[in-house]
């Protein structure tokens, strides 16, 4: 069915959200462009952010509100993929999903909600399968850069060994940036309702909650500091583990397993030396802690242009084959996390799913469904590196 546009951005008044809308207006113009709009609830504000993006004066602007579902239906009936950042998404995200599902239509987020996912995959998997539309949650720094990292660090073991590796491990080396306050109200949200249901609480630290049906092996917890002989470096806990780890499961239970049925993985984080462990200090683990006393960042805040320009991340992946072989790959962004790379990850994760795969409709993620593709997209648009040896 033909829509009237290729992609819509709801959300496009907020901090990141209006960043995915400034780097569509700036990156893809003329032949390359899509046909695009953005959606909020609010059509005043909607016009400053296409006056504040330097966007043409007749970028369709459309009016949507997560409390008002016809409005979601009317916005994806027109679109063929929405891209949305409109969050915490277990508060304002079922609606979306379902008026989606129910009209075919694709959707990218920045989700790292796992208990509301695993709701969004019982609910609606076999709909999407029906209907071609092609859900995938987690299209930023959760979990792109993870999920590629290990599916990267898979093809190289192949290519060495002929097998895959069991045992893989995620090492956050270097980082500079912090995450959105969008996370950290998305974190707030999981607590309050884990605190209302403690079966969330189980889902919450199951590895497999994202794979119904299957549970691989025992899964290291990655909340205790340790020493990394391989490294020579101490680690501490990495705040966006629990929602990367079951990513990566689920892409290797959608994928079939190529991963293995027996694969182990975790992520950590690398602390400088033995001082830095109580008191590390890049600006994630920061945010994170702070969560908990503060309430964190305020929703729509975020850093400056150049804040956001001087930031990077480094993350070091090992993976070890079961007669004693070793592969590495490394994944690289020249942005902050939270905001300067997410914003470019997803809007490329959009056009991926528009232009370069096809696949089946269901509730994917970002490896399964676009893999090497969405890669290719990252490595030539997006300020993303991705080594293996």
């Amino acid at each position: 069915m033909k829509r009237d546009f290729d992609l819509i951005v709801y959300g496009a008044t907020g901090y990141t959200g209006g960043l995915i809308a400034e780097y569509l207006a700036t990156s893809y113009r003329g032949d390359d462009a899509p046909s695009w709009a953005i959606a909020g609830r609010s059509t005043d504000k909607l016009q400053k952010v296409r006056a504040d993006i330097g966007a043409p004066d007749d970028l369709p602007l459309v009016k949507a509100d997560a409390a008002e579902p016809a409005s979601l239906r009317s916005m994806c009936e027109r679109a063929a993929v929405v891209v949305t950042t409109v969050g915490p998404y277990q508060l304002h995200g079922p609606e979306l999903v379902a008026a989606c599902a129910a009209t075919g239509t694709a959707y990218v987020d920045l989700c790292g909600e796992p208990g509301w996912m695993r709701g969004m995959i019982d609910a609606h998997h076999e709909e999407t399968k029906r209907t071609g539309a092609r859900i995938v949650f987690s299209c930023g720094f959760d979990s792109i850069p993870f999920d590629l990292g290990v599916l990267t660090l898979q093809e190289k073991a192949r290519e060495k060994f002929g097998r895959p590796a069991r045992r893989v491990r995620a090492r956050l080396r270097k980082v500079r940036g912090g995450m959105s306050g969008g996370t950290a109200a998305s974190a707030q949200a999981t607590l309050a309702a884990a605190a209302r249901d403690p079966a969330l609480i189980r889902l919450l630290t199951d590895p497999f909650a994202l794979t119904p049906g299957f549970t691989g092996p025992s899964q290291p917890s990655g909340l205790v500091p340790e020493y990394d002989t391989s490294m020579h470096a101490w680690l501490v806990p990495f705040p966006m583990a629990p929602i990367n780890t079951k990513n990566v499961h689920r892409t290797n239970f959608l994928l079939g397993h190529p991963y293995g049925r027996d694969f182990v993985y975790d992520e950590m984080m690398v602390a400088p030396g033995l001082g830095d462990i109580a008191s590390v200090t890049t600006e994630t683990f920061a945010t994170v802690v702070s969560l908990f006393g503060t309430g964190g960042l305020k929703r729509g805040a975020g850093p400056t242009r150049e804040a956001r320009e001087r930031g990077f991340y480094d993350i070091f992946f090992l993976g070890e084959v079961p007669d004693g072989g070793r592969v590495e790959a490394v994944v690289t962004g020249d942005r902050d996390p939270g905001y300067g790379s997410t914003s470019k990850m997803i809007a490329e994760s959009a056009l991926c799913v528009l232009r370069d795969v096809q696949g089946e409709g269901g509730i994917w993620t970002p490896g399964a469904l676009m893999g090497p593709a969405l890669r290719n997209r990252l490595k030539e648009r997006a300020g993303l590196t991705f080594s293996a040896r």
